[in-house]
């Protein structure tokens, strides 16, 4: 019996390790979103999306070192982020209703973009 729980041990390790590095790479590839952009809806999914993948940091480490506290930081952190998400949303949304010259910009760019390829 000793066998298979040491087993599962060495398994649940491994498998913590490989999401982490996962989350690290997912981690890097939303900084450069971020970063890029090119729009500002962009920007607000990847800060969501970042919001996710520390979520998941948490989680990972919570189970890799069997302290259980972690998983109402996560909720907490999920609350937050989904209320930075609906701010942000309301900025965009209001930023397009006052007409500002850049989201004005972006949209008619878009659908230029979007009748070329058609």
């Amino acid at each position: 019996m000793s066998g298979l729980l040491g087993y599962s041990s060495q398994f649940l390790d491994i498998c913590v390790n490989i999401s982490l590095a996962i989350l690290t790479v997912s981690f890097f590839l939303i900084v450069v979103r971020i970063v890029r952009g090119p729009t500002l809806p962009d920007r607000v999914v990847a800060l969501d999306m970042l919001v996710a993948v520390g979520i998941g940091f948490i989680a990972a480490i919570g189970v890799q070192t069997d302290y259980f506290l972690y998983v109402d930081i996560a909720i907490a952190l999920g609350l937050v982020g989904f209320l930075a998400t609906v701010a942000f949303a309301r900025f965009v949304l209001n930023r397009g209703l006052a007409r500002d010259a850049t989201i004005v910009d972006e949209i008619s760019q878009t659908q230029t973009e979007g009748e070329g390829g058609r």
